[in-house]
């Protein structure tokens, strides 16, 4: 079997725990995904399959979308929904909400957090963090 499958990842698995079960389910060797999820998000996650891996110089760079559903007013130390509560503030007017929002529409510059999945020296940044 040749090709791409796009998966519905469920919260809780890693983009490889996905390959993993996708590998034993179809019973092949050569799975790849376009980009790692976190565990914590859901979504499209598109995999290639045997010949379809040579795909994926044409699918990894393009533009991606993301939708987040946010609460205003708390901090974490991972940056995410899961990490422990460091500050909370109280959430006044929001009549700016709107205005602050539309300025993240376009390219933004991120400095990823260190509960990333982005790779430093061969490692996972949060591989990094965990062990602190």
């Amino acid at each position: 079997m040749n090709g791409i499958i796009i998966i519905n990842k469920p919260k809780g698995y890693t983009s490889h725990d996905v390959v993993a079960k996708v590998k034993k389910i179809l019973n092949i060797k050569k799975v790849g995904h376009t980009g790692t999820l976190d565990p914590n998000a859901t979504g499209v996650l598109p995999l290639l399959l045997n010949e379809g891996t040579k795909l994926s110089k044409y699918l990894i760079e393009h533009d991606k979308e993301y939708e987040v559903t946010l609460k205003l007013g708390i901090k974490t130390d991972t940056a995410d929904s899961e990490g422990k509560k460091i500050e909370e503030k109280q959430v006044g007017n929001l009549s700016n909400v709107d205005e602050v929002l539309q300025s993240f529409i376009g390219e933004q510059e991120q400095t990823p957090p260190m509960y990333s999945a982005i790779k430093v020296n061969g490692k996972k940044l949060y591989e990094y963090a965990r062990k602190r």
